[in-house]
């Protein structure tokens, strides 16, 4: 144990002891409240260390900073318990003690557990799990925000993605969406006179020619996982054709991809693209030369979030 802890570990054992003498103790489990009413330790009682009103939660429970108090999580890979333990020792308490591996520990030392749950699986939600299917893209809930910049500022607005899909297959995904180029909006100059110019020159043909190019398009051509897909962290390496002005260029990048809670999925993309290869070419110094203040840099941020159903 880290010598800068303070509180003290707890084996299944040592803990089953303690309820067995009706030791005088509070044992709180720090999880979410849905997965306490599935599975849960007897006597406990539930203060999710995620939430922000953890403390307080605690506090109107226990009175004494100098009582025993013991506090449990999932497994040995989580901190959830060591968390709320820290937390409970920077309030002051004293005796602060933490179940070793928490429930799953517990479970697998043979002890009793409660809950509506008791016997089902226990699915840690780490690791994205995607099923075999079709998942339409809900254009409402899915957006592009592109920041594009000079010397002197940035600009950033919206474009709406029309429609599209995706198709899943054994952890691997594929699809196409289209995105309507004339939705494009501009954020931070509203308000301002030069709001709607701004809007008609990146429709116009210096920019993205909205006119005879209305759509883009970008496919995904191979969605991959990587090794370990935490829900958290970019998790899927995504080979992708973007078709802008009647070009097609291929672009790689990482996504992250959860599940939501319709049991649809959830897509965030964070990358730049060099709009030059797509015949953007304005105010770009590989291009032109005296621009003067019309100097543009040559790539454009995307931040893409696809809902799909």
């Amino acid at each position: 144990m880290d010598s800068s802890k303070k509180y003290n570990v707890l084996s299944p054992t040592e803990l089953h002891q303690w309820i067995e003498q009706g030791k005088a103790f509070y044992l709180i489990d720090t999880l979410v409240n849905s997965h306490f009413q599935k599975i849960h330790l007897p006597t406990a009682r539930n203060a999710c260390v995620f939430e922000v009103t953890f403390m307080d939660q605690l506090m109107a429970v226990i009175k004494e900073k100098d009582t025993d108090i013991v506090v449990y999580g999932s497994s040995s890979r989580s901190r959830d318990a060591s968390t709320a333990a820290e937390k409970l020792e920077r309030e002051g308490f004293a005796h602060v003690h933490v179940l070793e591996g928490g429930i799953e520990a517990w479970r697998s030392a043979g002890l009793l557990s409660e809950g509506e749950g008791v016997e089902e699986p226990d699915d840690p939600q780490t690791l994205l799990k995607l099923d075999d299917r079709l998942y339409r893209v809900d254009s409402d809930r899915s957006i592009i925000q592109w920041t594009g910049r000079n010397a002197n500022t940035s600009h950033f607005g919206t474009v709406k993605i029309r429609n599209g899909e995706l198709q899943a297959k054994h952890g691997v995904f594929t699809g196409i969406f289209d995105i309507d180029m004339n939705s494009i909006v501009n954020i931070n100059l509203e308000g301002d006179d030069l709001q709607p110019v701004l809007i008609a020159h990146l429709k116009s043909d210096d920019f993205f020619l909205t006119k005879a190019f209305p759509t883009a398009t970008i496919e995904i051509n191979h969605a991959k996982p990587v090794k370990n897909p935490f829900l958290t962290v970019p998790n899927y390496e995504i080979n992708a054709t973007l078709e802008l002005r009647g070009l097609k260029v291929d672009q790689d990048f990482f996504a992250t991809v959860t599940r939501t809670p319709e049991n649809g999925l959830a897509a965030e993309a964070h990358f730049d693209i060099d709009r030059t290869k797509w015949g953007v070419i304005y105010g770009s110094a590989r291009f032109f030369e005296h621009l003067g203040m019309h100097v543009v840099f040559d790539l454009i941020s995307f931040q893409i979030r696809v809902v799909a159903d």
